[in-house]
């Protein structure tokens, strides 16, 4: 099944339910799960749910991934609420009715992605180990 799903590309080949789906009961495949998919997960939790539970949501869920996935030292807690805020701020902004339209209508997030978080942060919250356990509020520019 994974191997059939990998033929398939990226998480485009995905509809917005059989992701959120597939990543919930850690059945997507790690090799697809790109920072891009990373965003459009929060995208699709942030329309469903709101900013609250979009934040609980994917902090469990990403957490159950890692630790499924034997990778639970690559979370950072810090930096998935902070994805999942900036997400938010720029939905707030957009009126974009799907993901690709919304991450064409917002680059940033995708390539220009720690340029963006170091203007909320002046510590590396990328590396800090209190960053990776506890979410760390930004220090120089609050999220929305």
């Amino acid at each position: 099944m994974e191997e059939e799903n990998l033929k398939m590309g990226d998480h485009y080949s995905y509809s917005d339910c059989e992701l959120e789906e597939q990543f919930r009961n850690c059945e997507f495949p790690a090799p697809l799960f790109s920072h891009e998919a990373h965003l459009r997960l929060a995208w699709i939790h942030l329309t469903k749910y709101g900013q609250e539970r979009a934040v609980r949501n994917i902090t469990r869920e990403l957490r159950s991934y890692v630790v499924f996935l034997g990778a639970e030292d690559k979370y950072n807690e810090t930096l998935t609420v902070a994805a999942v805020k900036a997400v938010w701020h720029f939905m707030l902004r957009s009126e974009a009715r799907n993901f690709k339209d919304f991450i064409a209508e917002n680059p940033g997030l995708k390539y220009n992605f720690k340029d963006l978080i170091f203007q909320h942060y002046s510590t590396d919250i990328f590396n800090s180990p209190a960053a990776k356990k506890k979410f760390q509020e930004p220090e120089l520019l609050p999220f929305d």
